[in-house]
């Protein structure tokens, strides 16, 4: 993703914060959805740093999301991460099991919310 409209309708959907990093999610427009396919962004204030520590921040989540995203991405879906002050300090390890829980927190609710969340059958 690169327009800032794409950005600011993933800020409308669902987010999740963690230490390292903040995950925005929402559906992709019709207009651009294609099948088998998730769209991501990667953005970094200036609370994170310089230049310098913004552009590192991005390199990293975008590792995290080349990791993750391939196993855990639903297509149709917009994800945006948003780093943090911790996402230059934070072991590469523990970036992408935030990564993964953000991803989980946020299917997870997307699929209550739709009421295709694993179906209950005879009161179990």
């Amino acid at each position: 993703m690169r327009k800032r409209a794409d950005f600011l309708r993933a800020q409308k959907g669902r987010r999740h914060s963690l230490t390292s990093l903040t995950l925005e999610t929402c559906a992709s427009p019709a207009a651009v959805a294609k099948p088998g396919v998730a769209r991501i962004g990667f953005t970094a204030s200036r609370k994170v740093g310089g230049a310098v520590a913004r552009n590192r921040a991005k390199r990293r989540l975008r590792a995290a999301a080349a990791a993750t995203l391939p196993l855990l991405a639903r297509e149709g879906h917009d994800y945006v991460l948003i780093a943090r002050t911790a996402t230059l300090s934070r072991p590469f390890a523990d970036l992408t099991r935030d990564l993964t829980k953000a991803l989980t927190a946020a299917h997870d609710a997307s699929d209550r919310a739709h009421g295709t969340a694993g179906t209950r059958k005879n009161g179990e």
